[in-house]
């Protein structure tokens, strides 16, 4: 009875306290309002890193997960931005985590499947009213054009009305078109210290396919985009600070094949059957750092996104200490001067 009383009370009280916040007259509601946007506005800006800054703007694979946007990568290298892939919803992620998307200076593709192209045309759009002072470009294997037109054609209309609505000092018309650059396996992008280098990996039938390695006065990040654990990605990782590898489980998509079976569902168990031959097992991305003297191994593009704690557990059987299971808005810091990885 004491555990129902103590109950009543709080729930009494809450109810008090939202009567008295819907009673506020307009004066107090302003004057709150006025605090809660000036404190908004005020937010200390970051210091300034030294070294390579790993956002995760998006963990999840085209399977559905609450709180998962879609394989996204957000790379710092000085006051330069890059992201790895913009899968949908990746952009909200980054903008209430308070990214400054003005440094953003290109996207690099690893392919083009919709989960990790969706969102170019959000982060092309927040980034040129942002402010961003230079084209956006589109760097990835052959194809990229036909991408980059398709997107700057969808959003053409919706870019004029704005610079018609805010005028073309504040929001130039040429800066919302993206530029797209095809590039091949090498090095595809040299700039203030940052060397981007992009490297076929496996992921029949898409083809071309890259991952992409990122060095930075003396550290480095390897980024797998979808493949099996093959040995071009074991040589492109090889002594890198971090690799990044996208990650299935085999178990978990296994039932879930042999329950859209039973369920007479063909169709789907059709599909779960096929997308274990194009992503790498959880076992194979743990051999392959090991045998690349990866420094740490972080997974991220899950198949399927972990949604509760059995598929968590089923996730990391056997798997290493140390091994990270990114989330959504996970930083990791990768300081130069030091082998460090800090996650956050």
């Amino acid at each position: 009875m004491k555990i129902i009383r103590l109950g009543l009370y709080v729930v009494g009280i809450g109810l008090i306290a939202a009567t008295m916040l819907f009673s506020l007259s307009t004066t107090v509601q302003d004057a709150l309002l006025k605090r809660m946007v000036g404190a908004a506005f005020a937010r200390t800006p970051e210091e300034p890193f030294d070294g390579l800054r790993v956002f995760m703007c998006g963990t999840s694979s085209p399977l559905p997960a609450p709180g998962r946007a879609q394989a996204c990568v957000a790379v710092t290298a000085g006051e330069n931005l890059y992201i790895v892939d913009a899968g949908a919803r990746a952009p909200q992620t980054f903008n209430l985590a308070g990214m400054p998307l003005t440094n953003l200076r290109g996207i690099f593709l690893t392919h083009f499947h919709s989960d990790h192209i969706a969102a170019i045309g959000d982060f092309n759009l927040l980034s040129w009213v942002a402010g961003r002072p230079e084209p956006l470009e589109i760097i990835g294997p052959v194809g990229v054009d036909e991408v980059a037109a398709g997107f700057n054609q969808a959003y053409a209309q919706d870019s004029a009305y704005r610079t018609a609505h805010h005028g073309a000092a504040l929001l130039p018309p040429h800066l919302s078109q993206l530029h797209p650059r095809a590039v091949e396996p090498g090095v595809v992008l040299e700039r203030d210290g940052l060397v981007v280098t992009a490297f076929a990996v496996n992921h029949e039938p898409v083809s071309p396919a890259f991952g992409y390695r990122f060095d930075y006065r003396g550290r480095s990040l390897v980024i797998s985009g979808d493949t099996v654990a093959d040995d071009s990605l074991r040589q492109a990782a090889e002594g890198a600070d971090l690799l990044l590898h996208d990650a299935i489980s085999l178990p978990i998509v296994q039932a879930l094949e042999a329950g859209a079976q039973a369920a007479g569902l063909d169709r789907q168990a059709t599909i779960f059957a096929d997308i274990q031959t194009y992503h790498a097992p959880v076992k194979d991305v743990y051999e392959l750092a090991e045998q690349a003297n990866v420094g740490k191994l972080a997974l991220y593009h899950f198949v399927p996104p972990p949604r509760n704690a059995l598929f968590r557990q089923i996730f990391r059987r056997n798997a290493p200490s140390g091994v990270v299971f990114t989330e959504d808005a996970m930083r990791l810091d990768l300081p130069t001067g030091s082998k460090e990885i800090k996650v956050h």
